[in-house]
């Protein structure tokens, strides 16, 4: 019953056809061969790829280590949180679902097992989830995540944090994102919320009209009780991206990844939305979720 599992040493072959490659190194190297072709032809017919949420891959980076919440969370992996009765990813996925979301990759590195034991192959959550695994002992973060996956993305994939709640329109988001790609050669749209307090998060500098983005910030202690514009941990990623993705390498999206696209000339949208964003990444900030959680959304007793 449980999910297809993609790891490290067994990669996927892409759906358009790549040399297969008997190491994660030989795919890396075919990884650009297929990316170029991929946008060649997309060029040439004028096609832009899985352009609804039905559609397109959700991967949910869920293989962190979670330290700061080994005081709550012993020996459990954060997106299994328990959230009355459920646990966090539960809650994510079934978001996801709710807004049209049928296809589900789970990045998974740090307790991965247990993971899989609770939430299988999606079938009883109306979803289909498969999983991409990192060893464990070599995590090479949220980028090198991505790129562990990369075989399920055959044109973009909708990227989420596995310890962020962010109640928006996903399905317009994907929308207006493809809309854009076929105007302009846009690699990302990242979700944007503003917060309270920006101090516990990096935040992001907009152009004027707040559709694109012009700088990354890293936290910023003298920010505390400061409202600000943060990264959501909600993003629309075209393969393209990829390329600039350096294998075998720690890295992050948020902090080298699209920073250096930025930097490369890169065109980074950008999308501001009013809704409530939550984080469950320190014992702080999963309380807070936890008691707004029961007070807004949890069904009460009739």
């Amino acid at each position: 019953m449980g999910g297809r599992w993609l790891t490290l040493t067994e990669p996927r072959t892409p759906r358009l056809a790549t040399p297969r490659g008997d190491s994660f190194h030989r795919l890396c190297e075919s990884r650009n061969e297929y990316l170029h072709l991929h946008t060649m032809r997309s060029r040439e017919d004028g096609t832009v790829g899985v352009a609804t949420l039905d559609e397109v891959p959700v991967m949910i980076l869920a293989g962190g280590l979670g330290t700061r919440l080994a005081s709550v969370l012993p020996n459990v992996p954060k997106g299994l949180a328990d959230v009355a009765g459920r646990s966090f990813l539960e809650l994510q996925i079934d978001l996801l679902r709710r807004a049209g979301a049928r296809r589900f990759v789970l990045c998974v590195g740090h307790l991965a097992s247990q993971i899989r034991s609770v939430l299988g192959d999606g079938r009883q959550l109306g979803v289909s989830i498969e999983y991409s695994v990192e060893d464990p002992a070599r995590l090479l973060g949220t980028a090198g995540a991505i790129l562990n996956a990369f075989g399920f993305i055959e044109s973009r994939a909708l990227v989420l944090n596995g310890d962020t709640y962010f109640d928006i329109d996903y399905a317009g988001f994907v929308a207006r994102h493809v809309e854009r790609c076929a105007r302009a050669e846009t690699i990302a749209t990242l979700a944007v919320a503003q917060v309270e307090d920006a101090s516990d998060f990096g935040t992001v500098v907009l152009s004027g009209a707040g559709t694109r983005v012009v700088e990354f910030r890293e936290k910023e202690s003298s920010r505390a009780g400061r409202a600000g514009l943060v990264n959501a941990g909600a993003y629309m990623v075209e393969a393209e991206l990829l390329k600039s993705i350096e294998d075998s390498i720690p890295q992050s999206l948020e902090h080298d990844v699209l920073p250096r696209a930025l930097s490369e000339g890169g065109e980074i949208a950008s999308e501001v939305f009013e809704e409530s964003f939550y984080d469950i990444g320190t014992p702080r900030s999963l309380a807070r979720f936890l008691e707004w959680y029961d007070s807004t959304v949890r069904p009460q007793p009739s």
